[in-house]
C-alpha cells in the first residue's frame, strides 16, 4: 500500500529545502496518514476545505534533538488546528504514529541559511502519495477558501 501525507506547501521556502524526493518544502499537517486506497477524497476535501487561507511567517531557525534544522512558523496555531481537526476524524492515524508528546509545526530546512523572516501564506493542502520508485506526487489539492 502506498504511503500518504497530508502537507502545506511552502513554495516561499522553497530554495531551502531540496530533497529530490518530490516532495515540495511544506508544513506537515499529517504523517503518515492512510494507506493510498483506504483515502477518503471526497470527506477529506470536505473536512479541509472548511479552513480559511492564512498568512504566516517562518521566523526562527531550530534543531531538533539528532540535529535537523527546522524553521519554525508563527502563527502555528491554524497549523495545529489543521492537524488536530484531521486527526479527530481519522483518530487511527496520530501524527508521526504517536510517535511525539508535541506535535510541533515546523518547516524541515536542508539549508541553514535562509534569510529570515520568510512571509508565507497557506493556500492549499495536498494529499501527497508516495510511489514504488520512492518519490511522491501530488494526489489531491484542497484549496483553504472556508468560512470557519
Amino acid at each position: 500500500m502506498p504511503r500518504t501525507a497530508l502537507i502545506v506547501p511552502v513554495p516561499e521556502a522553497a530554495s531551502f529545502y531540496e530533497m529530490g524526493n518530490g516532495v515540495p518544502a511544506h508544513v506537515t499537517v499529517l504523517f503518515p496518514f492512510a494507506d493510498g486506497a483506504a483515502v477518503d477524497e471526497a470527506a477529506l476535501t470536505e473536512l479541509l476545505s472548511r479552513f480559511r487561507a492564512f498568512d504566516f511567517v517562518l521566523d526562527r531557525l531550530e534543531h531538533f534533538e539528532g540535529g535537523v534544522a527546522w524553521l519554525r512558523p508563527n502563527p502555528s496555531a491554524p497549523f495545529e488546528d489543521l492537524t488536530a481537526a484531521v486527526w479527530q476524524r481519522w483518530p487511527d492515524h496520530p501524527p508521526y504514529e504517536g510517535e511525539y508528546d508535541e506535535v510541533i509545526p515546523h518547516l524541515t530546512v536542508t539549508r541553514e541559511d535562509a534569510p529570515l523572516p520568510i512571509p508565507a501564506r497557506a493556500t492549499e493542502v495536498r494529499l501527497i502519495e508516495e510511489g514504488r520508485d520512492g518519490r511522491w506526487t501530488t494526489r489531491l489539492s484542497v484549496p483553504l477558501h472556508g468560512v470557519a
